[in-house]
């Protein structure tokens, strides 16, 4: 057999733990697969006690990441910091010394991809990111090589599993969210500060990766619409039932004539789309091409060994390049740079789509009425109407179900409507994906 491809490894927190794991207890078929052993040479972290943890052979502990990068033994540099200050800053010196480099690290690659796609393109060597969308789904290279053939037209996903199982929990249970998110950060499944992933930032940077790589452009998370699911209840879920739909945190990608409409927000799915049936911390990603049609893409989207296993994933690639002299020749968006070509974000204004609003009101004569002739005003057509019982004089639920609207005259009718009188409590607004009635 071959001689070993030398790998370090900087950052031994969770993902980094189950990559040495994997690269450990699958040393054989790794070996087999790639035709030469693939060797953890360094592992890095400023945590000594992390590193004693994974106890490693003797000289490949330290915690100095630069110690990693000026390795000459080191080919493959894996950077799993987090962030995109010092793993941004360790990911160029690496190009610099000529390393290929292997992340999970989607806030980066969201926030400073094209410099860095540009520096290894300029050092000749690989930069591989599968990891940073969908855990252990092998979403990007999917899109990357299987879609090779296609347009792209669209891109729905469920890519962060803490926003998934709360709203899972919420639905079976009936559980309120601050509740279901004190047990996500009981079981490991939240972060000790979630704002990340139930804001929507998290999905957010991932659908950015998303959206350039399925359409062949830059795109700047900034520009992309995010609302996350602080404000779901446990009623509005209730009502999503009786739509006979599941609320979903939904990434969501269209070409829709020249531009992309690119957002993050809760979502209302029929129950007999397969991906409304994705329940708990599972990913799944839906990809339609115009030739191949419709696909889905399931799996475990986070996690030490999911993770890991597409780390190692990335991993085998590069060093099947390396032995090839082939590293760097496959281009980390898809589209070759020549070709990609500026996109054009639609504005959030412009997305037209079905809508549910959960109104609360005096239950008096007339206020449906009144609520309806502002519809009216905005070009706004009604489909369903359920009012929550009877309480005269007393605030009671209305629940309205829209026909297809525009984005904005839907807002504007709603502030209208908050400024009635007869309108006790904020308005419930979540979108609906699926053909209008």
């Amino acid at each position: 057999m071959a001689n070993a491809i030398n790998v370090g490894l900087i950052g031994a927190g969770t993902v980094g733990g189950g990559v040495v794991d994997i690269l450990t207890t699958n040393a054989d078929v790794i070996a087999r697969r790639l035709g030469c052993p693939l060797r953890l040479a360094r592992v890095a972290d400023r945590n000594a006690a992390r590193l004693k943890e994974l106890d490693l052979p003797d000289g490949v502990a330290v915690t100095d990441a630069l110690a990693v990068v000026n390795d000459p033994d080191v080919q493959i540099v894996v950077e799993l910091i987090g962030g995109s200050t010092v793993a941004r800053e360790v990911t160029l010196a690496a190009f610099k010394a000529g390393k290929h480099v292997v992340t999970a690290n989607k806030a980066l690659v969201a926030a400073h991809g094209e410099e860095l796609f540009a520096a290894a393109k300029a050092a000749g060597v690989g930069y591989a990111f599968e990891a940073a969308v969908g855990g252990g789904i092998p979403i990007l290279r999917s899109v990357r090589e299987g879609f090779t053939g296609d347009r792209i037209k669209e891109v729905l996903g469920i890519i962060n599993g803490t926003a998934n199982y709360i709203l899972t929990e919420m639905t079976e249970y009936g559980s309120d969210f601050a509740d279901v998110l004190a047990e996500a950060q009981k079981l490991g499944y939240a972060e000790a500060d979630p704002r990340f992933d139930v804001e929507g930032i998290d999905t957010a940077h991932k659908l950015a990766i998303l959206v350039a790589m399925a359409f062949g452009g830059q795109v700047n998370v900034d520009d992309l619409y995010v609302e996350g699911i602080t404000h779901i209840t446990p009623t509005d879920l209730e009502y999503a039932e009786v739509f006979g739909c599941k609320v979903k945190l939904l990434a969501i990608a269209k070409e829709q004539d020249g531009r992309i409409e690119a957002r993050v927000h809760p979502t209302m799915v029929p129950e007999s789309r397969l991906i409304a049936q994705v329940d708990g911390v599972f990913n799944a990603i839906a990809v339609t091409g115009d030739k191949v049609g419709p696909t889905l893409f399931y799996g475990r989207g986070a996690g030490a060994l999911a993770t890991g296993s597409a780390v190692v994933g990335d991993l085998v690639a590069t060093a099947r390049a390396i032995r090839s002299g082939g590293a760097g020749a496959m281009p980390p968006m898809a589209f070759q740079q020549e070709g990609r070509r500026p996109l054009v974000i639609m504005p959030m204004d412009e997305v037209v789509s079905l809508y549910y609003l959960h109104f609360t009101v005096v239950d008096r004569p007339g206020v449906l009425s009144d609520l309806a002739g502002v519809f009216g005003r905005h070009g706004i057509s009604i489909a369903k109407v359920i009012q929550d019982g009877q309480a005269h004089g007393q605030s009671v639920s209305l629940v309205i179900m829209t026909h297809r609207a525009r984005e904005a005259s839907v807002q504007a009718a709603v502030r209208e409507i908050e400024a009635l009188a007869a309108v006790t409590a904020p308005t419930t607004l979540i979108r609906v994906e699926a053909d209008d009635e």
